[in-house]
Order: C-alpha cells, then sequence, then structure tokens
C-alpha cells in the first residue's frame, strides 16, 4: 500500500508529550512557574527593594538565602517528577517490510507493524494478518471499557477510507477498496490504542491513527489541577495578610512622617538630611524599608515547608504495610504530594460497585432445578455448615479449582435425572465462550463475562464438558462421552433482549432452542404449563436475590424441522438487510423465542471483597456518606447494598426512583420528600446542611437520573439524596457518574472523593471529585493511572481516610497555626520598635538571626510535629471514628483560628518586646556597668522569642518521640551555638561589617537578671494558652478530649451477629454479556486452532485479563449475609 509522504503531513504522528521540560527549556520554565506563585514574586520584588541603600536597611543575604534555598528544593522536586517521565521505556515495535525496530513515537499512519503477543498497542490499527486460523486476534480491553474480554478482528488489505477521528470507542465506520470493489469495515476490525494483544504470536496491522487522534486519547479527559480547601483558604488569608502588611506599613510611615516635623530636625546635626529631602519623601522611604522588615509576616519557607510535609506524609501511605495487599504484592501508593490533609476532610464518598465494592470473579454458588435448589446445606437445626467439598474425580476432565458443598446435585447427576441433565446441557450449548486445549485434558475458557465463564465452568465440573466449537458445531463431552451438536443459529445477546438463545441439532437430529436470560424476561415467554414450577422458581430466585446473588433463569423448546427451514430464510433475508436490520431480527427471535419451557435458575455470587461492610460501617459511623454509582441493574447493586451494610433493614425507608419521564421523576421525588421531617437552610443556591429524623436510602437508575440531573430538577434529586444515608445509581453512565459528583461539589460544601477500578470510572476519578481513588483490581490500570492515591482493596480506604487522612489534616493545621503564630510574634515586635526608634526602619534583631530564624532555629522543631504529630493512635482512630467528623468542618484551621493565632501573636509579641525593654532600662551589670545597649536589647528580645515560640510548640505536640525531643532540643541548642560564633572575636575579625555584635553573647548571657527576664517573658506568653486550654478541657471538651481522657486500654472488639436476610428483590439479569458475540461465533471468525503447545492467558493464581478463572467456594465460605455489628460509643460520650 502507497501513501504519499506529503498525505502523512496531515496527520498527528504517534508522539505523545506527557513531560513538562527538557534540558533547555527546564530552567526558564521553572522559574517562570514558580515566580507565578504570589510569595515567591514578592520575594523577589523585595531583593529588588534591598539593592536600594536609601531604602533597606537590612542586607541583601537576609532575602537571598531564603529565596534560593525555596528555589532550589522546588526545581529539584520538579526536575525529579519530570525525569520520571522522561525516562519511562518507550516501546519497541517492528515497522514492516524490513521488520525494523522502531519506537512507538516515530511510527507514522499508514505505516505496517508487526505485533508480538502480550504486546501494548498504542496506534490504532486495522489488522491485516495475525499468526490465528483466519487472521483472529485474541485483545484485552480493560484499558478502554473498564471490563476484560476477547474481541476477534479480521484482516483486509487494500486502500481505507475512514471516519475522523473521535471518542466513539463502540464505534467506527470506514471503507476498504480492494480489487475495484468497496467493503465495510467496523470495530470488530481494528486494534485500538489501549488493549493487549494476548494469545497469539504475532500479527499485522496499518496504523490508522497515531497519537493524541487515537480513540483512547480522545476520550482522555482535561486533567484538573487540584487544590486543597487548606490551599484555597490560604491564597485568601495570604492576600489578607498583604493587606495587613501595608496596613502596618501605612501606618509607620504616618508615624514617620509625624516624627521628622517634629523631631528629625533635633538629629540633623549628626544625622544630616540630603537636600530636598522632606517629612513626606522620608515618609514614602520609610514605607518600603519597613515593607522589607516586615516581610516575615509572609514567611516564605512556609511554602516549602508545607511541601515537605506533604511528602512525608505521602510516604507513610507509601510504607504502610497495613495497607499492602500480599496476594498481588501491591502496595498503597499516593500519586500525588499535594490532597494529603484533604483525605481528612471527606464529606462524599463516591464508589463503582464491580471490582470495587466486589472482586468482579463470580462463583457459581446455587440453583434451582426443575423446583428444587441446590447448593445451600442445612443441619437440621438450621444453621449452615461446612460440609465436605464435593468430589469430583468421576470427571476427568473436571477443573480442580471449582468448589461445591452440596452432594445432591451430583447425585442427581449420576442418577441422570433428565431435568437436571438438561439444565447443565443448557450450560454448556448457550454461549459464547471458546475453549482452549493447552494439552490433552487441560482446558481453558476464554470467557467474554465472568458469569458466563462461571456458568460453563460448572457445567463442566457436573460432567457437561464444553471441549470445542467451530462456526458451525459444538463439541461437548455428556457423561464422559463425546456429542457433537450442530451450531444453527445465536440469538445473540442486547441490553434490550436481556436474554441469548442457541438453536442446535442433537446428534439424534433433534431440533431445540436453549435459552437463558433474565428471570422477568424469560417468564414472558414461557408456556403456560408452567405456571406452577415458575412460582416456585420464583420463591427461590427471591431468596437468591435475598442474599446478593446475581441469577438467570434457563429455558428450552423443541422446534419443528419445517418451521425452522422457513424461520432461518427469513433470518437470512433480514440479516443482510440493509435498511433496519437490528429491528427486524428483533422480530424474528421474538417470534421464535416463545413457548418456553422452564428448567430453572442460577445464582452467581459476586463476592464482596474482604472487609467491604465493616469499611462501610466505619465510614458511616465517620459521618461520611457512601454513594455506589455503577452501571449493574438496579435489582443487582441493590442486593451489594444490602450485603455491604449499605443499605439496612432497620432504615425507615428505600425510595426507589424509576420514571421513565420527566414528569415521573419529578413526582417520585416530590412524594419521597414528603417522608421527611427535615430541617434545611440554604444559602443562596449552595446546600450547607440538612438535618433528617430517621435514616433512609434512595436507589435510582439510570434513565431517572437522566431526567433527575436536567437543570430543572438537580436540586430536587440533590436535596432528596442529601437527606439519605446511603445513594446507589444504578445503570449510569461514565458522564453520568461524573454529572453526580459535579451536582455534589457545585451546591454542597463538602470534599468529596471518587473510588473506582475501571476505565468507566476515570471520569469522575481524575476530572471531577476533588480526590480521586483507584483500586488495582480486574479491570485494567487506567483508573490508577488516573487516580490520586491506589491500593488493591476497598478495605484500605477506611485507613487511608480516617488514619492517615485525618493525621494528615490535624499535622497540617498544627503546623500552620504554629507557623503563622511564631512569624506573627516575630513580626509584631518589629512593628512596637518601630515606635521607639523614631519610625527609622532600624530592625531589632541581629541580620543573622532574621536569616536563620525560619531556615534553622525554628524549621526542624515544627517539621517533626508536621510529620510526627498524633493526637491518638491508629487503633483509637478506628474505635473512635468520630474523632474524623472535625475535619469535616473545618474546626482545626479556619479564619476564625487564624484570627486567634494573630490576637495570640499579638499579645505574645507585646510581651516579648515590652518586659525585656523594661528590664535593660536603667540596668547595670554586677560590676556596675551598663547594659541597656541596642545589641544587648536585641539579644534579649530575641532570644526571649525563641524560648517562647519553642514552649508553645511544646503545648502544641501531643505525641513525643525521640525525634521531636533531639530537634527541639537541638535548635536551642544550634541557636546558642551559632550565636558564641557569630558575636566572637573572631567572626568580627575575619568580616567585621557582616558580624558587628561582637563579644555581645558572652557579656549578656551571663547575667542573672537576662535569665530572670528569658524565664519571666515565657512564662507570661503561655500562661494565658494553659489557662484557655484548662477551662476549655474543663467547660466544653471536645471530642478529642474525651478520647484522650478514656482509659488507655481500648475497649473490646465489637460484637457481630450473622442473621439471614429474605427479601424479595432479585437481580433481573446478571450477565454481563457485550451484544456482537454470537455474529463472531457464527462467522467462524472466532475459530481456534488446536494448538497444544501454545500458551494460554489462563493461569491458576486467579482470573487474568484474558480469561476467566473460575474459583469456587472454598471450603468454610458461606454465603454473604448482612451483619449487624454492635460496638460501643466512647466511655464518656
Amino acid at each position: 500500500m502507497l501513501i504519499k509522504r506529503f498525505f502523512l503531513s496531515l496527520f498527528q504522528t504517534n508522539a505523545i508529550k506527557t513531560s513538562k521540560y527538557n534540558l533547555f527549556t527546564f530552567l526558564p520554565l521553572n522559574l517562570f512557574e514558580q515566580f507565578q506563585r504570589i510569595a515567591n514574586a514578592y520575594f523577589l520584588f523585595l531583593l529588588v527593594l534591598q539593592v536600594i541603600p536609601q531604602i533597606s536597611s537590612l542586607s541583601w543575604f537576609t532575602t537571598v538565602v531564603p529565596l534560593v534555598l525555596v528555589l532550589s528544593v522546588t526545581a529539584a522536586k520538579d526536575a525529579t517528577d519530570d525525569i520520571d517521565i522522561h525516562t519511562l521505556s518507550n516501546q519497541p515495535v517492528l515497522l514492516f517490510p524490513r521488520l525494523r525496530s522502531e519506537k512507538w513515537m516515530d511510527v507514522q499512519v499508514g505505516d505496517i507493524i508487526k505485533l508480538e503477543n502480550n504486546q501494548f498497542v498504542t496506534a490504532d490499527l486495522l489488522l491485516l494478518s495475525s499468526s490465528e486460523p483466519l487472521n483472529l486476534v485474541y485483545i484485552e480491553t480493560a484499558e478502554l471499557d473498564g471490563l476484560v474480554d476477547d474481541s476477534c478482528c479480521v484482516s483486509f488489505q487494500g486502500e481505507v477510507l475512514c471516519e475522523p477521528p473521535n471518542n466513539r470507542l463502540d464505534r467506527f465506520t470506514g471503507t476498504l477498496a480492494f480489487s475495484g470493489q468497496k467493503y465495510p469495515l467496523d470495530n470488530e476490525k481494528i486494534l485500538l490504542r489501549g488493549c493487549t494483544l494476548r494469545n497469539t504470536e504475532w500479527c499485522f496491522g496499518l496504523v490508522l491513527f497515531g497519537g493524541p487522534e487515537t480513540k483512547l486519547m480522545q476520550n482522555c479527559g482535561k486533567s484538573t489541577f487540584k487544590r486543597t480547601s487548606i490551599d484555597r483558604l490560604m491564597n485568601v488569608l495570604v492576600l489578607c495578610i498583604f493587606g495587613f502588611l501595608a496596613c502596618m506599613c501605612i501606618i509607620l510611615a504616618i508615624g514617620n512622617y509625624f516624627w521628622e516635623l517634629n523631631k528629625g530636625s533635633q538629629f540633623t546635626v549628626f544625622l544630616p538630611r540630603l537636600d530636598g529631602n522632606s517629612a513626606a519623601f522620608s515618609a514614602f522611604l520609610t514605607f518600603w524599608s519597613y515593607v522589607i522588615i516586615l516581610n516575615t509576616v509572609v514567611p516564605i519557607s512556609l511554602y516549602v515547608s508545607v511541601e515537605i510535609i506533604r511528602l512525608g506524609n505521602s510516604f507513610y501511605i507509601d510504607w504502610d504495610r497495613k495497607m499492602y495487599f500480599a496476594r498481588n504484592d501491591t502496595p498503597a501508593e499516593a500519586r500525588t504530594t499535594t490532597l494529603n490533609e484533604e483525605l481528612g476532610q471527606i464529606k462524599y464518598v463516591f464508589s463503582d460497585k464491580t471490582g470495587t465494592l466486589t472482586q468482579n470473579i463470580m462463583t457459581f454458588n446455587k440453583c434451582s432445578i426443575n423446583g428444587k435448589t441446590y447448593g445451600e446445606i442445612r443441619k437440621p437445626s438450621g444453621y449452615i455448615t461446612n460440609l465436605k467439598t464435593v468430589d469430583f474425580s468421576f470427571n476427568p476432565l473436571a477443573d480442580p479449582r471449582f468448589m461445591f458443598h452440596d452432594h445432591a446435585l451430583v447425585e442427581a447427576v449420576k442418577l441422570e435425572n433428565p431435568e437436571v441433565h438438561a439444565f447443565f446441557r443448557l450450560l454448556a450449548l448457550c454461549h459464547t465462550v471458546m475453549a482452549e486445549e493447552k494439552k490433552e485434558g487441560e482446558l481453558f475458557y476464554q470467557a467474554q463475562s465472568p458469569d458466563e465463564g462461571a456458568l460453563v465452568t460448572a457445567a463442566r465440573n457436573f460432567g457437561f464438558v464444553f471441549r470445542s466449537r467451530t462456526p458451525d458445531s459444538i463439541s461437548i463431552v455428556e457423561m464422559e462421552k463425546q456429542r457433537s451438536y450442530e451450531l444453527l443459529a445465536i440469538l445473540d445477546f442486547n441490553n434490550v433482549r436481556k436474554r441469548m438463545s442457541v438453536i442446535v441439532r442433537t446428534p439424534e437430529g433433534k431440533l431445540s432452542l436453549y435459552c437463558k436470560g433474565a428471570d422477568t424476561i424469560i417468564y414472558e415467554r414461557l408456556h403456560q404449563s408452567c405456571s406452577k414450577l415458575m412460582d416456585v422458581t420464583t420463591e427461590h430466585l427471591n431468596e437468591f436475590a435475598g442474599e446478593g446473588l446475581r441469577t438467570l433463569a434457563l429455558a428450552y423448546k423443541d422446534l419443528d424441522e419445517e418451521y425452522f427451514e422457513q424461520w432461518k430464510q427469513r433470518h437470512h433475508e433480514a440479516s443482510t438487510a440493509l435498511d433496519d436490520r437490528g429491528g427486524k431480527l428483533d422480530q424474528l427471535y421474538e417470534e421464535i423465542e416463545k413457548d418456553l419451557l422452564l428448567l430453572g435458575a442460577t445464582a452467581i455470587e459476586d463476592k464482596l471483597q474482604d472487609g467491604v461492610p465493616q469499611t462501610i460501617e466505619q465510614l458511616s459511623k465517620a459521618d461520611i456518606k457512601i454513594w455506589v454509582l455503577t452501571g449493574d441493574k438496579q435489582e443487582t447493586a441493590e442486593n451489594i447494598g444490602y450485603s455491604c451494610n449499605l443499605l439496612r433493614e432497620e432504615m425507615n425507608e428505600v425510595f426507589i426512583v424509576s420514571g421513565n419521564s420527566h414528569e415521573d421523576v419529578k413526582q417520585e421525588l416530590r412524594s419521597e420528600k414528603g417522608f421527611f421531617n427535615v430541617l434545611i437552610s440554604f444559602h443562596h443556591l449552595t446546600m450547607k446542611h440538612e438535618v433528617v429524623n430517621g435514616e433512609y436510602g434512595l436507589v435510582i437508575n439510570g434513565h431517572s437520573l437522566a431526567y433527575a440531573l436536567e437543570r430543572s430538577m438537580e436540586l430536587e434529586f440533590l436535596k432528596t439524596a442529601c437527606m439519605c444515608k446511603a445513594v446507589i445509581c444504578c445503570r449510569v453512565t461514565p458522564l453520568q457518574k461524573a454529572q453526580v459528583v459535579e451536582l455534589v461539589k457545585k451546591y454542597k460544601q463538602a470534599v468529596t472523593l471518587a473510588i473506582g477500578d475501571g476505565a468507566n470510572d476515570v471520569s469522575m476519578i481524575k476530572g471531577t471529585a476533588h480526590i480521586g481513588v483507584g483500586i488495582s483490581g480486574q479491570e485494567g490500570m487506567q483508573a490508577v493511572l488516573s487516580s490520586d492515591y491506589s491500593f488493591a482493596q476497598f478495605r484500605f480506604l477506611q485507613r487511608l481516610l480516617l488514619v492517615h487522612g485525618r493525621w494528615s489534616y490535624l499535622r497540617m493545621c498544627k503546623f500552620l497555626r504554629y507557623f503563622f503564630y511564631k512569624n506573627f510574634t516575630f513580626t509584631f515586635v518589629h512593628f512596637w520598635y518601630a515606635f521607639f526608634c523614631g519610625f527609622s526602619a532600624q530592625t531589632v534583631y541581629d541580620e543573622w538571626f532574621i536569616t536563620l530564624y525560619n531556615l534553622v532555629y525554628t524549621a526542624l522543631p515544627v517539621l517533626g510535629m508536621s510529620l510526627f504529630e498524633q493526637d491518638v493512635n491508629d487503633v483509637w482512630s478506628f474505635q473512635h471514628p468520630q474523632l474524623y467528623v472535625p475535619g469535616q468542618l473545618n474546626l482545626y484551621f479556619s479564619k476564625k483560628a487564624f484570627f486567634k493565632c494573630a490576637l495570640h501573636s499579638c499579645y505574645s509579641s507585646l510581651v516579648l518586646f515590652f518586659i525585656p525593654y523594661a528590664a535593660m532600662q536603667d540596668t547595670v551589670r554586677d560590676d556596675g556597668k551598663d547594659v541597656a545597649d541596642y545589641q544587648s536589647f536585641a539579644l534579649l528580645t530575641q532570644t526571649c522569642l525563641l524560648f517562647a515560640v519553642t514552649i508553645q510548640l511544646g503545648f502544641e505536640m501531643s505525641y513525643w518521640t525521640a525525634v521531636n525531643t533531639f530537634f527541639v532540643l537541638g535548635s536551642l541548642a544550634m541557636y546558642f551555638a551559632v550565636t558564641f560564633t557569630m558575636y566572637s572575636n573572631g567572626m568580627f575579625l575575619m568580616l567585621p561589617s557582616a558580624f558587628p555584635f561582637i563579644g555581645t553573647a558572652r557579656n549578656s548571657l551571663n547575667q542573672p537578671n537576662v535569665w530572670l527576664t528569658i524565664f519571666l517573658t515565657s512564662i507570661l506568653c503561655v500562661l494565658p494558652v494553659v489557662t484557655y486550654r484548662f477551662l476549655l478541657i474543663q467547660l466544653c471538651p471536645t471530642i478529642n478530649d474525651k478520647v484522650r481522657q478514656a482509659k488507655a486500654s481500648p475497649p473490646p472488639p465489637p460484637r457481630r451477629t450473622r442473621i439471614r436476610r429474605t427479601s424479595s428483590r432479585r437481580s433481573g439479569y446478571a450477565f454481563s454479556h457485550a451484544q456482537g458475540y454470537g455474529d463472531l461465533v457464527t462467522s467462524g471468525r472466532f475459530l481456534r486452532r488446536p494448538a497444544i503447545s501454545r500458551s494460554s492467558g489462563f493461569t491458576h493464581a486467579g482470573r487474568t485479563t484474558t480469561g476467566f478463572s473460575p474459583m469456587g467456594r472454598s471450603a468454610g465460605e458461606k454465603t454473604v449475609k448482612i451483619q449487624l455489628i454492635y460496638s460501643r460509643l466512647f466511655p464518656l460520650l
């Protein structure tokens, strides 16, 4: 195929850039980004001011050193992150015809490339040829649609004309011109970027779209830069601080103006003014001088400290062995370092169901055959018991991993019960599973859905083994006898039919139709003679659904030969029609799928992940609302809701919204609001809170949700949903998931978290929720790659939020309160001193102390507190989940807390200035010499300041470690070591202008009155704090105070009572089929070479992404039921 080079220039290359810098652009771009932060730009502006002699009274290094340090640390972090992206290996690919190796980024549209088994596809390809018969390939599409299945593609060659780039993963339109004729191309012939080649040695493909034009990249939502609520509050506070700084400088400039008018002329003898310098000009210069001196009110080290704290707390998540899943060797991972404290403020959790709450591993659990149930064993006492696992040794082709405990079903099979045989024969024939026999007797099934794999595996173990298939036949082994059925038609599944059927001819020449599907759909097509059996089976289905099992009904009918020949001819005409092909086929399917005879029903368990009910209960106690957003059907999602304690029988009401029109949905929402005795407060359109008498649940399906999310009804829906304890949205699309999350974000002042495991969850994880969590499960890694945090099991969410999230939020809030306190106190002393130095912009501290105060003397103690602080340990955090509530209410750091901090700093600064000032006034040394000089006063004031803020830090810390103690005592020791060194004779002799405080330390700190002053100021600074906290604990204790005052030993573990729940709800359709697989089976494009030596995608370690691994019920396991957990309340509550 020849494609002109100029034509290729119209297409995008296959290169996708995810890095931000290269070697040449790193420095300018990084500096540009850093100076977009207002604080960095502010300090750069201060540096410019400090080089003006008429303004600056500080040396340039007091600003340069902190600024360079902050820029360097941030640049190093950004460089490390970008290097990691650059070092990601580019997967090589072989280019035809010379089969040279090239990187994927160098592939262009029109290139023919060779892929090998397990290779990742990073361009949209048209399959040309493969190693399999009829050019079949098997691909894993988990990265695309959140499901795991095999797709089949057929090769073509010629000139291709196709649709422009778009984001429709399920559709492709194109034509192939070959030998003067045009042939249609559809999605079945395309390998999309994001797929992985499986169980196929090699294939050749033509590149159709590359890079940003691929369908996967067209679906990638725009990444939003996520900021925490503390970040947003900080931006507001920094602007307020700038305004406050300007006010202070204006006040001092005005003071300088009046001082120059009244007192300045008295000092012109030894401080002569330059010609033309008036009092107004002096005030103007003083304003900018005090902007420089008081700059510490906006501390530049704050930002680098915040980044260090967040990085440290991220490491704690990565290193937490209690969030490590050993079975898959998967640790927890903090994929971002900027959102840790937000984990301590979550109010709403939006969760996927399949693969997130459940394992997405289906097991054949129970069944009902001809009115009799199998699968549940009971003693006469009525309690479930663990009996010996059924021995399938009679069947040499049985799967050794399949487990079943009801021996009665095996006995029925061995006794050749005709209904039981017909039941399993249907399961062995009515499916689209493909079998691979690696070697004689070792069968591996590639199932499009895990439900189908579980059913076929169950039939296999009970003696009806699906062995192989061709486009027109199915071979099975019935009770060790090989039988071949002629496959005449597959009536394929779709979301409207909710069933599938096969028409086969038995070896004896008998025509039969086998059908399986949703029980409600099958019941409508049963013969009248089945009414009694239908009633009994309905009771069984209700029991199965009450236990959260996914159910299917099975039926069959025998066909007349003459009628079938006529029907087959009409079916061929409909399948080749150009207009309304689907509608015509559906009519034919409806015609033949009637007067069926009921065989029974199956019950498949999609097992809950370990610890899901307990996790949901813990999160509920922490006042976290959980919404389940799932693409599964309503009945199944509702049953899982009961199984995992999201919905409970104790609830006052569980509302079902299933209207099919705008008016129906609106009426249902309004009628359900009548159940609430509710008080709602509004602030414009923002819903602040709601108080509800009782507990309610809400279940709404996808088509009703589409109406509920309309602008005219969204507030009505949100008010109803927010008054419910639990919300389940069923049959929702990825877009609807994002819309629901966005709706809550828009109107609720709450932090949201989205958690899921599939690509269909990416929209809410990546784009809309404040925090996205990915589960590394059965549905690929795209959710993980788009998430902020990831781990392997849903149960780890409670530790992420209740322990790491709460600790991170607590640490960050304590850090900010203390940081502002120590810096405001430091700065306000300058403000008071200005009234005693003629507003001359003279600093009260030594320049070196100003430089090192935030970088050395107070940096490590506050970082130690921020990295190791714990108000209670992790065990107490789980025992008392109510400790999480203050974070949701922003009680630890808010504008009110900031204002209190500023008042505290103002008081401390008054004490720190006026007590040393009074103590030094008219004071003499022991030898009678005067000590009331500027340098001695500066040394005393800065020493008092350091002691006061250090003692205050000690009161802030609840959890002392050896590291904290070392940092606190070490910083004080460092201060005295540096002070005595810099005030020594040697340093003065080397640089007299830089170290003017010669001998001040040794001459002042050897006086008892100096240490008495330090002690007095420290006591006066912390005394109000101690008094306030004592009274607060005694009169109005917080939940933290109550827990910390409780006994040291934790309460005994909660008692758990297992009860059996019966429900009338049943799963309408369990099997997660996709339309189109029937055509593939009958067309012959699925045919596999019966290779014995080729490797299979089926592994004994569990279900892989290419095949189904049937995992039976292990010995000792029981059906998941509602668990009521009774736990003790706090001892003091």
